[in-house]
């Protein structure tokens, strides 16, 4: 069975579920909740709550636990559950391209168990998995497969992937990732609620939630004050020119070459973004499990040319 997930700082997605990378262990059982995993003898649920942001994500077992999550889950869509049955599982991944040639060995180790039977419960129900495989891919580069035929043929195209705590960029020519042309910029959407929600609290003295940040750049009806509005709408413009800037120092110049925006980001700011003037042409790939889709492709298009 072929599972995809992507790994995010403030969020999981598979082919089927989105959750907030947030994690709650217990020695015991919680009181309430029926999105509850036993793995070792300790509980976990899901928390809205995100974890803090981890360069390194194979430093402890947390994005482990969030991916046995992300597997149940599928497994049920799938309609693939058994109490009998030992599931195999081809296991698709990715790191950022910056990060991508010193982790990705050790980021599939870290899935890879030894290839060793995996027994936990979810839902009160045991489940047994082992990795059969376990692959990793660039992100950016995987988000940006949905639109790969209207892009494989451009000189130059440089991908941006805006997420939750980075910003990764990853130059592709002709088709083929550059990866001599890549990075991870701390300019992910966690910056611009950190940036909105002080401006907010030392301007009016309210406490913003991310939710109440995202309903105002969605542009759907709030119950705040317009100047409240205003400010939030200020934060993410200048927050989307400081990233163009960023590129900018960094000798990318986003009106001379194709401009795919992909991740979660990308989708929240493409107001912003399309009304900056230092972007010549831009092609959105509006779909949140982008990196998760593409991972899938670049697995079968691997195998094939095998």
């Amino acid at each position: 069975m072929i599972i995809t997930i992507d790994h995010g700082n403030k969020q999981i997605k598979s082919a089927h579920k989105t959750f907030v990378s947030g994690l709650l262990e217990s020695d015991t059982q919680p009181p309430f909740g029926e999105d509850i995993l036993i793995y070792r003898g300790k509980y976990y649920t899901l928390s809205e709550q995100r974890i803090p942001y981890m360069r390194d994500k194979t430093v402890n077992n947390k994005f482990f636990i969030l991916s046995l999550f992300a597997i149940a889950y599928e497994i049920e869509e799938a309609g693939c559950y058994s109490t009998d049955d030992i599931i195999a599982i081809q296991l698709l991944i990715g790191l950022p391209p910056a990060h991508y040639g010193t982790q990705y060995e050790r980021f599939e180790k870290y899935f890879a168990n030894g290839g060793d039977i995996i027994d936990f419960e979810f839902r009160n129900k045991p489940y047994s998995i082992y990795f059969d495989e376990v692959m990793s891919f660039p992100q950016a580069y995987a988000a940006a497969m949905p639109v790969y035929n209207r892009i494989r043929n451009f000189p130059k195209v440089i991908i941006i992937d805006i997420g939750g705590f980075t910003a990764d960029y990853l130059q592709v020519k002709n088709g083929q990732a550059d990866l001599s042309v890549c990075d991870s910029l701390e300019n992910g959407v966690i910056v611009l609620y950190n940036r909105i929600s002080s401006k907010v609290n030392a301007d009016f003295d309210l406490l913003l939630e991310e939710s109440d940040i995202d309903m105002v750049l969605r542009g759907e009806n709030t119950d705040f004050d317009e100047d409240v509005i205003r400010i939030i709408e200020q934060q993410a413009q200048e927050f989307v020119n400081d990233l163009i800037g960023k590129l900018r120092e960094r000798m990318i110049d986003l009106r001379a070459s194709k401009a795919v925006f992909v991740g979660g980001g990308s989708i929240l700011l493409k107001k912003y973004i399309e009304a900056s003037d230092k972007i010549g042409y831009a092609i959105f790939v509006e779909e949140v499990s982008a990196n998760v889709k593409g991972y899938e492709l670049l697995y079968r298009a691997h195998k094939t040319r095998r």
